[in-house]
């Protein structure tokens, strides 16, 4: 039986290379993210660096990467770094299970901090999403006997090329050893898996798929005898996200998944973002109202027929920059990205 097709969001404005420009601030930035339909046909290309260049710099820098261990509850850890996103990992008699894969090029310091947590063997990586940061290093961890799972158009991602147009680059499709081997469906599906329950080391493992909102296909990994969740990149925690719009993500996507991972934790929850520190319901309740208040501010003046420079002159973002604007998605990309999708 045929997958149902995966939702694709249309963008109201088609913004020119000169006016995203204008409005996001760096070219590097600019580089890095964007979705397609914030461009008109003329090409970016001869403008901006590829990410072709970023993302071979990105895994070249992987391997020399220091990756830290910092110890969550029970049996349960995170490792992170500066350049993918953050990995749990879950060890016991069942072998260990890891959220992401992190960057192929770090395998030497992953393995090192796997070695260094327990001496179990690796069994199970979820991909929170299809990026490369958070799936390059599936082929390795497969080779080293874990099962890959994730949302289908993870696999359907990353079984075909599939192209950023802002980043001017098309990801090739990947060995087949990379793909994930067990898929699970958007929840509410009619037919098919939404969703799963693993029982490993002694806790419960629940695996939920939501709407499309950073992408197509998120994955939240929740440990619930630890209390502990891991939303990939639905939450950045004190950086400004990264929507990719490409596949289907949306402001209002994620907007809506943090309001349901809010309404799920508590107070007591450790919540693991895809990147920036280890936090807590009160931190990502922060991100949620950031989102609202930027989110609103950038519809209300498109409603009245302001332009994207316009918007982006009356800085929106203002009052959140020293905290949220440190990452390559600045202040003026992502008043771009919201008022795309607005």
């Amino acid at each position: 039986m045929n997958p149902p097709k995966p939702t694709t969001i249309e963008h109201p404005s088609r913004l020119s290379r000169r006016s995203f420009l204008a409005a996001g601030g760096l070219l590097t930035a600019a580089a890095l993210v964007g979705p397609r339909r914030l461009f008109a046909q003329e090409s970016i290309a001869a403008s901006t660096s590829s990410l072709a260049g970023l993302v071979t710099t990105a895994r070249k820098k992987a391997e020399a990467a220091k990756i830290t261990i910092e110890k969550l509850r029970g049996n349960i850890s995170v490792l992170s770094d500066d350049l993918s996103g953050n990995i749990a990992v879950l060890h016991g008699k069942d072998g260990k299970f890891l959220v992401d894969a992190g960057l192929a090029g770090s395998r030497r310091q992953i393995t090192e901090a796997l070695a260094g947590i327990s001496t179990d063997p690796i069994r199970h990586v979820v991909n929170t999403h299809w990026h490369f940061d958070h799936t390059d290093g599936n082929e390795w961890l497969r080779g080293a006997g874990a099962t890959i799972i994730a949302h289908e158009n993870v696999r359907k991602r990353m079984a075909e090329a599939t192209r950023v147009e802002l980043w001017d680059f098309t990801f090739p499709s990947s060995p087949a050893a990379a793909l994930p081997t067990f898929t699970l469906r958007t929840k509410g599906a009619k037919e098919g898996r939404a969703g799963a329950t693993l029982y490993l080391n002694g806790t419960v493992v629940r695996l939920d798929t939501c709407e499309p909102a950073h992408t197509d296909g998120d994955t939240v990994v929740e440990f619930t005898d630890a209390d502990i969740i891991h939303l990939g990149d639905l939450w950045w925690n004190g950086l400004y996200p990264f929507i990719d719009y490409g596949v289907g993500g949306s402001i209002n996507g994620v907007i809506r998944a943090t309001e349901a991972i809010l309404a799920r934790v508590t107070d007591k929850t450790i919540v693991v973002p895809g990147h920036g520190p280890v936090g807590t319901r009160s931190n990502l309740a922060e991100y949620r109202d950031m989102l609202v208040t930027v989110r609103d501010k950038v519809a209300t003046l498109k409603a009245r027929g302001r332009s994207v420079e316009e918007v982006a002159a009356t800085n929106p973002t203002g009052r959140y920059d020293a905290r949220w604007g440190g990452s390559v998605v600045t202040p003026g990309v992502f008043t771009v990205l919201v008022y795309a999708g607005v």
